[in-house]
Parts: C-alpha cells; sequence; structure tokens
C-alpha cells in the first residue's frame, strides 16, 4: 500500500515556479522552424533595393547622355535628329518647341503651329508645356486662325493652375487683341485681369500704355485693386 503524499513537500513544489525558456532557447526554436523562410525574405528584400538603386542610377545615367546630346543640338536638322532618335523623352518635347519658336520668329506661322502641337503632345503638365500652349495661341492668331488662338488665350489666361507671369502674357495678348479690334470694354477686361495677376510686370507696363488710348467712357470701370495708377486723358477729336 503506498504511503500517502507529504503535505509540506505537495505545498512547496505547488509553489515552486515553472522556468520559463530563455531567449536564447526561444531564438532557437524559432530558428529552427522558420530560419529558411527568414533567409528568403531578407534575399528578396536586398534583391528588391538593388534592382530600385540599379534602376536609377541606369536612368540617371541615360538621362544624362540624352541631356549631352540634347544641349550638342545647335541647328534645326539636329534638332529634328534628337527627335527622332529621343521620341517620347521630354527633352525631346522641349527640342520641338525650339523648332516652333524658330518657325514662329521666321514668319512660318503654320510651321509653328504644327510644331507647338507636337511639343505640347510630348511635354508634361507644367510651365513648360503652358509655355508651348501659349506659343500654339499666338502662332494660330498670325497664322489667320484668330478664334481658336483666342480660345487658347482665354483657357490659359483662367487656368488658375498655371503660373500668374504666363497667365498674365495670356491676358495681354488678349488685351492687345481686343484694343486693335477696337472692342474697348473687352480690352479694358483683359487689362484689369492683367494688373490683378501682375500689376508690376513688363506685360502690365505695356497694357498701362495702350490702355491710356482707349476713350474715357471705355476706362471708366472702377480701379483694380494692387493695379498701376494710371490718368486718362481725353483722346484728341
Amino acid at each position: 500500500m503506498s504511503s500517502p503524499l507529504d503535505p509540506s513537500k505537495s505545498a512547496a513544489d505547488a509553489a515552486e515556479p515553472i522556468a520559463a525558456p530563455t531567449f536564447e532557447v526561444q531564438f532557437h526554436d524559432f530558428w529552427q522552424k522558420n530560419g529558411t523562410r527568414v533567409i528568403a525574405f531578407c534575399a528578396a528584400v536586398a534583391v528588391g533595393i538593388v534592382a530600385v538603386y540599379g534602376f536609377k542610377s541606369y536612368q540617371a545615367s541615360v538621362d544624362e547622355g540624352i541631356g549631352q546630346k540634347y544641349a550638342a543640338a545647335e541647328t534645326t536638322a539636329q534638332l529634328q535628329a534628337f527627335i527622332s532618335s529621343n521620341s517620347g523623352h521630354e527633352l525631346a518635347g522641349v527640342a520641338q518647341l525650339r523648332i516652333a519658336d524658330e518657325a514662329y520668329a521666321a514668319g512660318n506661322y503654320a510651321d509653328a503651329v504644327t510644331a507647338y502641337e507636337k511639343a505640347v503632345g510630348v511635354l508634361p503638365a507644367g510651365p513648360v508645356g503652358a509655355r508651348a500652349k501659349l506659343g500654339g495661341a499666338r502662332a494660330r492668331i498670325a497664322a489667320g486662325r484668330a478664334a481658336e488662338g483666342e480660345e487658347a488665350l482665354k483657357k490659359l489666361a483662367t487656368d488658375s493652375t498655371q503660373m500668374d507671369p504666363l497667365r498674365a502674357e495670356a491676358s495681354y495678348q488678349l488685351f492687345s487683341l481686343a484694343h486693335g479690334a477696337g472692342k474697348n470694354d473687352d480690352a479694358v477686361k483683359y487689362a484689369d485681369q492683367l494688373f490683378q495677376l501682375a500689376p508690376t510686370s513688363p506685360w502690365a507696363q505695356r497694357a498701362m500704355a495702350m490702355r491710356a488710348t482707349l476713350p474715357v467712357s471705355a476706362t471708366a470701370a472702377p480701379a483694380v485693386s494692387g493695379a498701376p495708377t494710371i490718368q486718362i486723358a481725353p483722346v484728341a477729336k
């Protein structure tokens, strides 16, 4: 017959805490179960990092090479060759913009319109792309497509996402058109718009001098805050 348990001994055994596995033991067990997967994951991350930085380095070297080729293009023929070799690249759009400006300066307005359109199709949204749109609007007007050009200018002048200097130039072009056509009310409207956008710009100074030649009745609108203060003399009869 077995002897009864010693009550004092049982109480002592129950009170003694069970030792928790040490960190080394836990890590060993974890590594035994998951070591292969951890190594594979780290390797994948490392490969991804190398790929990203490798691509960035490669892209930078490519862009640098394209930039050097662009800088070396001076004549229209060289710019056209550059565009053909780097179709879709932003610098190809800039090269197309240069060709358009050259055509406009030479009075080849129809060619300028085509070149500006091509530049707009390549350049991203932003100041340079807007600059191409502005050039295209002016070229259309010079090529006898005044309605199209004026509509494009209105879009630029009222587009709050564009920079104020570019909107001011578009407003000045609209003012100049209205002034030349004798549309005095429209001229005043565009002048006020210009003064709001860039009151100290060269465009505002030109508009101020031209606006002074309008009949007094056309310039009787309230002064625009921030606009240059001008004195309008009656037009001699």
